[in-house]
């Protein structure tokens, strides 16, 4: 279930917003601490924001061009305001969209539909720093070099990088790998990570993945 963000101050609107997410099948979450409105958001993990122009402490572009200095996630602007100059420094700040209110509730449903979509046909890429990652491909490539992962190479480094600088325990590799039916033991699962760095190494990326003692891994 994709989760959606609300950042608006007018209490009633938002929970409109919810009633309406919610029904549309999403998961809705409304900001309520708008001093510390940054690292909610970024810590939410929301799979996409809506965001209000006038809101408290920060406005919602400011707050924006902070989420933007570490995220990429989808953002759709929410304003009363029809000033083209809004339209503008929202999308030059990195919005996905914009809409006006009082906006038709089909109509941003659509607009939210068409950002996932649009996610999902890009989504056979993902980047770990210069290293372009294709799973579908399993391969790892900078620039014009390329190396073949094994599947159960490629679903590890997968986990590593949707958990990139968390630790992630040998139980957790293994339950994944088992969840897509690749049944190892926990000698090959050493085996397999040794075998992730060396081809991380061939691109460059020497310590990529850490050990962390009595922990797990870590991918930095």
């Amino acid at each position: 279930m994709k989760k959606i963000m609300i950042v608006e101050d007018d209490k009633t609107i938002s929970e409109e917003l919810k009633n309406l997410l919610d029904n549309a099948g999403y998961e809705s979450i409304i900001l309520k601490d708008f001093k510390n409105s940054v690292n909610i958001v970024l810590e939410s993990k929301a799979d996409l924001v809506l965001l209000d122009i006038n809101i408290p402490n920060l406005n919602g572009e400011l707050l924006l061009k902070e989420i933007r200095k570490t995220s990429n996630v989808p953002v759709i602007m929410v304003t009363s305001k029809t000033n083209e100059i809004d339209e503008v420094l929202s999308i030059s700040y990195g919005a996905d969209d914009y809409i006006t209110k009082p906006y038709n509730p089909t109509l941003l449903l659509l607009r939210i539909q068409n950002i996932f979509k649009r996610i999902e046909r890009t989504s056979d890429c993902y980047f770990y720093q210069k290293v372009e990652f294709y799973p579908t491909k399993g391969i790892l490539k900078k620039e014009d070099q390329e190396v073949l992962l094994t599947k159960n190479e490629m679903i590890i480094f997968s986990y590593l990088l949707n958990n990139k600088g968390n630790i992630v325990t040998r139980d957790d590799l293994m339950t994944d790998l088992w969840n897509n039916e690749e049944y190892i033991n926990d000698n090959a699962l050493t085996v397999n990570i040794s075998r992730l760095r060396n081809k991380l190494s061939e691109l460059g990326y020497y310590e990529a993945i850490e050990t962390r003692k009595g922990q797990g891994y870590i991918l930095i």
